[in-house]
């Protein structure tokens, strides 16, 4: 059962890339296109660090820490073998942690691309989004449990 979530972060992974494929190819380095006025833009930005560039130029230590924590979610992607909310959870880290980590490996940098108008917060990608919803139902199931 582990593998059906290996496959949906597989299929997760290729939307990520996709998507920034696709943003690549339509925008140029910094060109905001507005899609919900004041709300959300697509701006595209290569990012060398974490979220608001912290730690920017540091690609091997993102790189590194990213592959053991893809092996970690792994290893409990079998471990909660049958917890549907552990799986899927873990299946949203493991495509978030490796959609950014083939951006860092293949072009030294992290590609970002959506843009909350509204507030100053940092511009990020589908990756990002997994990580974050990742996190999020992994720590109300351990609340939950």
């Amino acid at each position: 059962m582990p593998f059906v979530y290996i496959l949906l972060s597989a299929l997760l992974i290729c939307i990520d890339q996709l998507v920034k494929h696709l943003v690549v190819a339509n925008l140029h380095l910094g060109q905001v296109n507005p899609v919900i006025d004041g709300l959300l833009s697509i701006t595209r930005l290569n990012n060398t660090g974490a979220a608001w560039s912290m730690l920017s130029g540091q690609q091997w230590l993102f790189v590194v820490i990213a592959l053991v924590a893809a092996l970690a979610i792994i290893y409990y992607m079998f471990k909660f073998r049958g917890h549907f909310l552990y799986q899927f959870s873990l299946s949203l880290l493991l495509a978030g942690a490796l959609g950014n980590v083939i951006d860092r490996i293949f072009q030294g940098h992290v590609v970002d691309m959506f843009q909350l108008d509204f507030i100053n917060f940092p511009i990020f990608n589908c990756a990002d989004m997994f990580l974050t919803f990742g996190i999020l139902i992994l720590a109300i199931t351990i609340i939950k449990d």
